[in-house]
Order: structure tokens, then C-alpha cells, then sequence
């Protein structure tokens, strides 16, 4: 007896299909697993039998087999719980196989036969999409998230017994739909908003000038200064996530287990604090089933490194490749998967070990050379990659007792919006490139042209500052999105000169 049910796993962000082969016959009892099962696959033996049971159908008494199609791909998770148990009961004569090929099947069976969430429901969805199946059934957690591959039907089921009935024509369960309009229009606002920072306008303007271009920015300064507070502010300014853009995050969120209970879309741009001691794996991806990590997560979002000095230097320099490439690529012995990583990189920093070296109201203790060998913590390399370099003085008193607040993130928001608007329509004819940030030397010599005045400034950097090539590309990027912001199609002298100044830690290092 044999019997075939096509099902689905995750691989990277993206999905692939597999076919689940149920092959029953007469001899000693033993249910067994292959195609490359890993720990929860081989377990799901277990939560099958149960839940064939307390569903009310009989369990075979025979020698059964499982093979999971493509077998030369390692499977892990549950969600091949409920393929094989329909497998099994076809198998029997237990569920009709008219429709088996027709659906993608998915679901974590608990043991009393009810469906729990699974992981990557939006990727295994798309693939159905794409290879023009009727439909997927999931559990009914994941429908929302399932339904936002627009054209393809989800059936959202509760049960095996609930699943059995329809594959069996007892029960019509409608297509779930959802409104992906209205899942932009009441999107949650944000916590917290610019209003609330009170000084600092010089690096507020860094940041704007960093959300406009989408370009990294590191602030320096003493505890107290507003480093962390900015930073946690950064996604309220950044321009609305688009609706390709949200799938993707969706696509990244969903795989690693971040989604919430029911949610089907990520609408706001994630913002990732990871902590100083994160290690290699955790920032970059990995394991031994590789998953994403933080870059990974903070993809179309921020992602924010709080006391950076004080992280590894071996995992600092893990950065540079998605911080320069948008993607990050995890290699193993049997398998090489590529995550996205195009987020913006906010950085804050101490200028000293103490943190007290440009604060005029606390002595600083630390020596020069413990001040030189702290800042250099951080590589030339992965500096030279960081745009903005925004010094931050103490909040002066008087700017703390202000009832004043400063401009909302909305005003802000729109500002860097009208900017964006003007870039994608700069690189329109260019699938690679949507932001000032992301252009390359070809880009920057079509679209940074400077007059004989910015070029004496631009000299002037690099001959007495001691501007690295690279760090002449960024001020010349930096320059062109201050002018976007300005709505100026020249970059004038001043928009250079203010490029310059954000360039501070490559005099320090």
C-alpha cells in the first residue's frame, strides 16, 4: 500500500516541495523515516500515532516507511506531522487521493490530534503559488500569514480530523482572504517618536540626513548624550516599508519563529539591539542547521550595535560583507544558504574607555594611548563603511529643562520620504540599486558631479584630514543625499563641506 502526499520545507527564505511516500506492508511493527530526517521529523513518529488514534481512526498494525523527497536534503522541524499522518491514512483507504497532489499539507499535530503553528507558512505558500497548485492546508495559526501569496487558496484547518473531512469531501471550507490594504492602513504606530529627544539637533540632522540615503551612521559621546535614545528612534524616520519589501522581512521573520501568534505581515521596519556579547553565529547565521541571524533580521530595518567597541573585534569584522553587499552567505559542508541583509547599520560608541574624554563636566582618567587603542577597536575597513561619524556633546541643562519639543518623526518621516522618492526615480532604470547608499563607482561618477569648488574641498580632506578613497566616495554619497533633501539637483560647495564634518572618527583613528 502506498500512497503519495506533497508537502513543503524551508531552505534559506525560500521553500521547496516535498514529497511525502507512505509505503505500508505485512511484517514486525516499525515505523521508520528517511530522506535525511533530523531530530523533530524522527520524532514526529510519536505525535502521529497519537494523533491517529485520539482522532478516532484506527492505526495500522503494519511495518510503515516514510521517505521525505528530494532525500538528499536534510529535513527538520514538525510541520511534516500532518503530511505523513494523511499519508498513513491513505494509505489505509482512511482519506481519498484525488486531491493529495493537488495541496501543499502543513501542521504540527499535538497529540490529541489538534494542528499547532509552523514555521516559513509565507515561503511554502509562494512555492505553491509558483508551481501552480490548487491550494495549502495549514494550521489555522498560520493562515493569515499564509494568505499574503496573493492567488493561491488557504484552507485553514484545525484539526487531522477537520483535514480528513475535506481532502474526504464531508465538510466545504471556504479560501481564508485577507486584506493586505487594510494591514498598511492600521498599522501599529511607534513607541516612542523624535519629539522626545531634547538637544542634539546637529545629530538629528545626521540622522535624517542617514535615513534619507539609507546610509550607516555611528555616534560618539559621553553616557547620557542621547546615543541610545536616537538610535531607538531611527525606524520612526525611515520611509514605510513597501509591500515587496514587507513579504521579504515576512519571508525572514517567519522562518526563524518571530512572528506573533496569528500575524501576517511585518509592517514596520524591525530594529535589532543585539547585545555586546553576541557571538559569531548569532549576529551573522549559522548553527548546525543554519538559521538567520540579526543582519538577517534586521533586514529593511535597523540594525543598532549599542557600546560597539565593546563587542569582539573577530565579530565586528563579520559585518562587512552584508554591511557592503545587502546578503550574507552561510556555508556548510552539505548545503550554502544566501539570507538577505540590507538594513542600516547605527552605531554608538564612548570616545574613551572611561567615556568621559569630550564631556566637560567629568574628568576623563584615561591616558592617550588607552584612548588611541579603544577607538582603534574598530577596524579602518569596517569604518571606512560606516557614512556618518556624528560626534555628540553632554546635554546642556538648560536643553534638558526645555518644555519645547522638537520636530515629530512624522515631519521628519516625510522629509526623508520626498528624498527617497527622487533617488528611486534617479535609479529607476536600475533593479540593484534604490538608494544613494548602494551606489557604485559607475553611479557615483554619473551622479556626483561636483564643480572646481568641491573638488578644492574634497582635495583638502584627503590631502591634510587623511580621508581614505573609500571615505571620498561616502562624502560625495552623503553629499548627493543632503542635496536630494534640499531638492537640489547640483551638489553645491556647502552640501560637500557638511559631508566633511561627518567624517570625524577618520581623524581620530
Amino acid at each position: 500500500m502506498l500512497s503519495l502526499v506533497l508537502s513543503a520545507a524551508v531552505q534559506g527564505i525560500d521553500a521547496y516541495i516535498v514529497k511525502v511516500e507512505s509505503h505500508l506492508e505485512s511484517g514486525l511493527l516499525a515505523f521508520s523515516t528517511v530522506g535525511l530526517p533530523e531530530g523533530a521529523v524522527r520524532e514526529s513518529k510519536e505525535r502521529v500515532s497519537a494523533a491517529i488514534k485520539n482522532s478516532g481512526f484506527i492505526f495500522p498494525q503494519k511495518r510503515i516507511t516514510i521517505n521525505l523527497a528530494p532525500a538528499d536534503i536534510r529535513k527538520e522541524g514538525s510541520a511534516f506531522d500532518l503530511p505523513i499522518a494523511v499519508g498513513i491514512l491513505a494509505s489505509i483507504g482512511s482519506v481519498r487521493s484525488e486531491k493529495l497532489d493537488k495541496f501543499i499539507i502543513l501542521g504540527e499535530l499535538a497529540l490529541d490530534g489538534k494542528l499547532r503553528a509552523i514555521k516559513g507558512a509565507l515561503s511554502i505558500s509562494t512555492i505553491g503559488r509558483e508551481k501552480s497548485l490548487e491550494g495549502i492546508i495549514v494550521p489555522a495559526e498560520n493562515a493569515n500569514e499564509a494568505s499574503m501569496a496573493r492567488g493561491f487558496k488557504v484552507y485553514p484547518m484545525r484539526s487531522l480530523r477537520e483535514t480528513v473531512d475535506f481532502l474526504n469531501g464531508k465538510n466545504h471550507v471556504e479560501p481564508y482572504r485577507i486584506d493586505i490594504n487594510q494591514l498598511f492602513s492600521s498599522r501599529a504606530e511607534y513607541d516612542v517618536d523624535f519629539s522626545d529627544v531634547k538637544g542634539q539637533e546637529n545629530a538629528k540632522r545626521a540622522l535624517e540626513i542617514a535615513a534619507a540615503g539609507a546610509h550607516n551612521i555611528i555616534m560618539v559621546g559621553p553616557p547620557g548624550s542621547g546615543k541610545t535614545m536616537l538610535a531607538r528612534r531611527m525606524s520612526t524616520i525611515l520611509p514605510d516599508l513597501t509591500l515587496e519589501e514587507a513579504l521579504e522581512t515576512t519571508k525572514v521573520h517567519s522562518v526563524s519563529g518571530m512572528l506573533k501568534s496569528n500575524q501576517a505581515l511585518v509592517t514596520q521596519r524591525p530594529f535589532r539591539s543585539p547585545h555586546h556579547s553576541i557571538s559569531d553565529a548569532g549576529l551573522i547565521g549559522g548553527g548546525h542547521i543554519p538559521k538567520p541571524g540579526e543582519v538577517s533580521l534586521a533586514h529593511n530595518g535597523v540594525l543598532f550595535l549599542d557600546e560597539m567597541a565593546e563587542f569582539k573585534k573577530n565579530v565586528l569584522e563579520l559585518l562587512r560583507q552584508p554591511v557592503e553587499d545587502g546578503f550574507v552567505t552561510i556555508a556548510r559542508a552539505t548545503t550554502s544558504l544566501t539570507y538577505p541583509s540590507r538594513f542600516m547599520l547605527a552605531a554608538a560608541m564612548n570616545p574613551c574607555p572611561c567615556g568621559y574624554a569630550t564631556d566637560p563636566y567629568h574628568n576623563c582618567i584615561c591616558t592617550p594611548s588607552q584612548i588611541q587603542k579603544y577607538l582603534t577597536r574598530i577596524s579602518g575597513p569596517l569604518m571606512d563603511r560606516i557614512d556618518i561619524h556624528i560626534e555628540m556633546p553632554a546635554v546642556k541643562y538648560r536643553e534638558l529643562s526645555s518644555t519645547s519639543g522638537g520636530e515629530p518623526s512624522a515631519v521628519i518621516r516625510r522629509r526623508a520620504m520626498q528624498a527617497r522618492s527622487r533617488q528611486l526615480e534617479r535609479f529607476k532604470n536600475n533593479r540593484k540599486i534604490f538608494t544613494n547608499a548602494a551606489m557604485g563607482t559607475k553611479e557615483i561618477k554619473k551622479y556626483c558631479w561636483i564643480d572646481s569648488r568641491g573638488h578644492e574641498l574634497l582635495k583638502m580632506a584627503i590631502t591634510h584630514l587623511g580621508f581614505s578613497a573609500r571615505a571620498y566616495d561616502r562624502i560625495l554619497k552623503v553629499s548627493r543625499t543632503i542635496a536630494d533633501l534640499e531638492q537640489s539637483e547640483s551638489i553645491r560647495p556647502e552640501f560637500i563641506s557638511e559631508a566633511i564634518q561627518y567624517r570625524s572618527l577618520d581623524r581620530n583613528l
